[in-house]
């Protein structure tokens, strides 16, 4: 066991003592798909003592293009996203607990996901998710590292309750729906995922190791295509006593305030999907986006588009209509994918 981490153990600022405390780690990471599957494949090679894999999806041809621990076996058994990935990372490190989870990260589930782990990685595709998160990490004293990418662009933050700034005080309200792309809708390429993934796991790494004074205080944003890195330093940005979040401790992503609300709509084969805080959205440039992957039609008040099986009637104030399902959870992956938080 020594020989397999030998070359980390002699990079110093790991060292014997960091691989120890490696060793001892919970780690739980959310979401396995594209930043998801590459984050837990280094996570599981570095030696974390356990893994807990998050996801409510299965895998898809789609995903083969940039979630690099799947295989087209995978996909031909429509294995969940995480029972595959304990697989393959069971024979990549026989020596890490992996724990599969199968189900919708959201407020009623949280809880028991965050019990008894060290880190929290971020590997979701929307901002709700990340916001209860950033309130799990604050509740219960949790690090947490943030990701995100889409297209050639991406970043990476790392948040410790009590050192760094929340993701509220940096962000402070949830962003309409629709006004970011999704990787549906604006692609995704390879490369900036392995970017972003191993700048997530580094950070996990300085964590995990007690290396904290290395953390990178900046959110750090790279465009691979465009040939552009920039840094925003955050060193000097003081927690905010007003953030709902980090200052009033006000958890309202925990409670459930923002969680898109659904409804069956009998006899329809349909479900609307509606949100807390409604605001006005742009339909015309979500209609842009999404008329590269399927037909849409778009007036002042309503935006219809139809995109794989599925027909989506999209509102200003954000509520829409997913017919062609009965389920609820299966209506808000729909939206979440061609819509956005």
């Amino acid at each position: 066991m020594i020989e397999r981490y030998s070359r980390q153990v002699l990079f110093p600022p790991i060292g014997e003592a960091g691989q120890q405390r490696l060793g001892r780690s919970r780690v739980l990471l959310v979401g396995c798909g594209a930043l998801g599957s590459v984050v837990a494949e280094i996570l599981a090679r570095a030696g974390v003592a356990r893994l807990t894999l998050a996801d409510r999806d299965y895998i898809d041809e789609s995903n083969l293009q940039r979630q690099s621990l799947y295989t087209e076996d995978d996909c031909r058994q429509g294995l969940p996203k995480a029972v595959a990935a304990a697989r393959h990372l069971t024979e990549i490190n026989s020596g890490v607990e992996l724990v599969p989870q199968v189900l919708d990260v959201n407020a009623r589930s949280i809880e028991s996901l965050v019990r008894n782990h060290d880190l929290i990685i971020d590997g979701t595709d929307n901002f709700e998710t990340r916001y209860l998160l950033n309130d799990a990490s604050l509740k219960w004293n949790l690090p947490w590292v943030y990701g995100a990418c889409v297209g050639s662009y991406g970043l990476c933050l790392a948040f410790v309750p009590g050192l760094t700034p929340c993701l509220r005080c940096v962000l402070e309200q949830l962003p309409a729906p629709g006004s970011s792309p999704t990787c549906d809708t604006a692609g995704v390429i390879g490369p900036i995922v392995h970017l972003v993934a191993s700048l997530e796991t580094a950070e996990a790494m300085k964590i995990l190791t007690g290396n904290l004074e290395r953390l990178n205080r900046k959110i750090v944003t790279v465009d691979v295509w465009q040939n552009l890195i920039s840094t925003l330093d955050l060193s000097r940005m003081e927690r905010n006593g007003h953030c709902p979040a980090c200052g009033q401790r006000q958890f309202e992503f925990l409670e459930g305030k923002f969680e898109g609300r659904g409804q069956f709509l009998c006899g329809r084969n349909a479900v609307q999907i509606w949100r807390e805080s409604a605001r006005a959205i742009d339909l015309r440039s979500i209609a842009e986006r999404l008329a590269r992957i399927g037909e849409v039609r778009c007036n002042e008040f309503l935006l219809r588009a139809r995109v794989d099986e599925f027909e989506i009637a999209l509102f200003r104030d954000g509520r829409g209509i997913v017919r062609g399902t009965e389920d609820l959870d299966e209506a808000r992956r729909v939206y979440a994918k061609f819509i956005g938080n």
